[in-house]
């Protein structure tokens, strides 16, 4: 689904003239054919939907790292060029959880997982990124599993 509404969205870019769109939507894909050779290699078809929502998410943080590199060295048209890839990007993933919801997540996977201690977090940040890759951001869950297991 994921990838038939990147064509989709280039395809009406391109009909409508919207450069910025057609190039932020062109850096997905090329990122998307970069994780499929990736899945390739580890024996699969291509890569799966999780894979490339968690790759966007990573776009996205590194886009708001040169935003604020831009702006620490007044370079606004560099800095606007970027937020207009990031509200691209942003379209094609789904809702973002609150921290609330988050929170009620860690604790389930906790549960799930029957993690006891701080050494259990990668088991629990494993099931994490398995069921909400795409809609949590995980420094935050990160913070909440240290603080519900240390």
């Amino acid at each position: 689904m994921l990838r038939e509404d990147l064509q989709n969205s280039l395809k009406e870019a391109m009909k409508q003239k919207d450069m910025k769109t057609v190039n932020a939507v062109r850096l997905i894909i090329a990122g998307q054919k970069e994780k499929d050779v990736e899945a390739r290699g580890k024996g699969l078809e291509k890569a799966d939907d999780a894979t490339l929502l968690a790759m966007m998410q990573t776009m996205i943080k590194q886009r708001n790292e040169s935003v604020r590199i831009y702006q620490e060295n007044n370079r606004p048209d560099l800095a606007a060029k970027e937020l207009d890839e990031i509200e691209v990007i942003t379209r094609f993933l789904p809702k973002q959880m609150s921290v609330e919801e988050i929170t009620a997540a860690v604790k389930d996977a906790i549960a799930q997982t029957g993690a006891a201690g701080i050494k259990d977090m990668g088991k629990v940040m494993g099931a994490l990124k398995g069921k909400y890759a795409g809609q949590m951001d995980f420094g935050a869950a990160s913070g909440i599993i240290k603080q519900l297991l240390g």
